[in-house]
């Protein structure tokens, strides 16, 4: 790794978490780093003290060619497409451009366990992360997850184990990423705008498993059509869980008890015993608790982290009671599948607060749902028109649909003055934050923020 950027010149393409820990990390090695965002200063809510601290050269705004003169290596960003421009001069002049994650790949001294998936890596690989504890003295938890996965590498060392959580983005620009295990979880239309279709999509999906081989470990779910029919691609051993069916070899339930049968077969718990809830956190507990069998960790472990594991921040996550009226913040929901699933948890009477940032994903299915379960929709953001005109076109009450503009605190009081029991609120957009907020979790903690200040 130090012969790789001593007395190179890198440049970092992206601001964000990674950027951040890209640059930081290439400087440690002795290079010399430019970090460059499209964005002005002004429109980035980091300090870069600590960066210009380090003797990084900071270049916001216009990014040309000449940025690339006498440039070693580009390591880009998860949020910064790989067509843009200066990446494809870089490629062109053949230029190395590598992900943070690919980064992250070459540090790590300890073996990766990453997942992937349209829902639920989130919940997954913090399970994940609290079921390797139970073998692992030093585990570390990254990627997609809020933490830049390059300098959990560097923190784990020789020894441990790594969780990571990977996004499509992630591995946009990654060629040679290797975990030993790695598993996913759903393939579904999300980040078409992105990628332009869901054949491109899954194909980034895809890439986490491509350079594994018969000593590593594939998870994939049985229940998706899409991620079952991987099987054929992988040269790895791979294994299924299921949720429906009963498997011969992998993770499934059965008798309402989730059981892994590998080399043996163990009953773990039962569905009522899981900390969390939910048809598809049943999922996610599968393909969490066979990824740790494969790592090592011993079933009566696995069985006591199932038991108390509550979930995480921002996924279904009951908020507050107000007059008799439950509110729950799903702001983690950025698109229409993992919208259902929050739909699915309930069993109606439910006063659902979507919108934001629209991904243009088809809603046939979501509001299927919304005409079965939801009372009265309150549309926010962007999305607002075209789910008010699919509603209204799927047969929902055009009288129950409320618009409350660009504003949570409107759509909370809304929501507050309608709301009587047994009514849930529930905030699960089925879109993206970024016509509103930097991000779900800004917008997920401005919802619990309105829904905790309500009297």
């Amino acid at each position: 790794m130090i012969r790789l950027f001593e007395h190179k010149k890198v440049l970092v393409i992206g601001a964000g978490v990674s950027g951040f820990a890209a640059a930081k990390i290439a400087k440690s090695f002795g290079a010399t780093v430019i970090l460059s965002d499209a964005k002005n200063e002004s429109d980035i809510k980091y300090n870069f003290d600590e960066l210009r601290k380090l003797g990084i050269d900071l270049k916001f705004g216009k990014q040309d060619e000449s940025q690339l003169e006498g440039v070693d290596c580009v390591i880009v960003s998860p949020a910064v497409p790989i067509r843009i421009p200066i990446l494809q001069a870089a490629l062109n002049k053949k230029i190395p451009v590598i992900s943070e994650v690919e980064l992250a790949f070459k540090l790590a001294k300890s073996p990766i366990c990453a997942v992937t998936g349209t829902n639920g890596k989130t919940t997954t690989v913090t399970l994940l992360g609290l079921l390797l504890q139970k073998k692992f003295k030093k585990v570390g938890v990254g990627g997609n997850i809020g933490v830049a996965l390059s300098e959990v590498a560097l923190e784990v060392g020789a020894g441990g184990i790594i969780a990571a959580e990977i996004s499509s983005y992630q591995m946009e620009a990654t060629n040679n990423f290797k975990p030993h295990i790695s598993a996913i979880l759903n393939v579904t239309p999300d980040h078409l705008k992105r990628h332009g279709s869901m054949e491109v999509y899954q194909a980034m999906k895809e890439k986490i498993f491509a350079q594994e081989s018969a000593e590593d470990f594939l998870v994939l779910n049985f229940d998706d059509e899409k991620v079952k029919e991987i099987k054929s691609r992988a040269n790895c051993r791979t294994f299924y869980f299921s949720r429906k069916k009963i498997l011969d070899e992998g993770a499934f339930l059965r008798d309402n008890k989730l059981v892994i049968k590998v080399d043996g077969e163990h009953e773990l718990c039962t569905v009522d015993e899981l900390g969390i809830k939910g048809a598809h956190n049943v999922e996610n507990a599968l393909a969490a608790s066979l990824m740790a069998y494969l790592a090592g960790v011993k079933i009566d472990g696995i069985v006591d982290v199932l038991k108390t594991f509550q979930g995480v921040e921002h996924r279904i996550e009951f908020v507050r009671e107000i007059d008799g009226v439950k509110y729950y913040n799903d702001s983690k929901a950025t698109n229409t599948d993992s919208a259902i699933k929050a739909l699915e948890t309930f069993d109606g009477h439910i006063n659902l607060i979507a919108g934001g940032d629209d991904k243009l994903t088809d809603l046939t299915d979501f509001l299927k749902l919304v005409n079965e379960r939801v009372d009265n929709l309150i549309l926010v953001g962007d999305a607002a028109k075209r789910f008010k005109s699919a509603a209204i076109e799927s047969g929902f009450d055009v009288e129950k649909i409320f618009d409350a503009g660009y504003s949570m605190e409107k759509a909370v009081d809304i929501a507050k003055k309608i709301s009587r029991p047994p009514q849930v609120v529930l905030l699960s957009p089925a879109c993206a934050s970024f016509d509103m907020y930097d991000n779900f979790e800004e917008r997920g903690k401005d919802f619990k923020k309105i829904v905790g200040e309500k009297k």
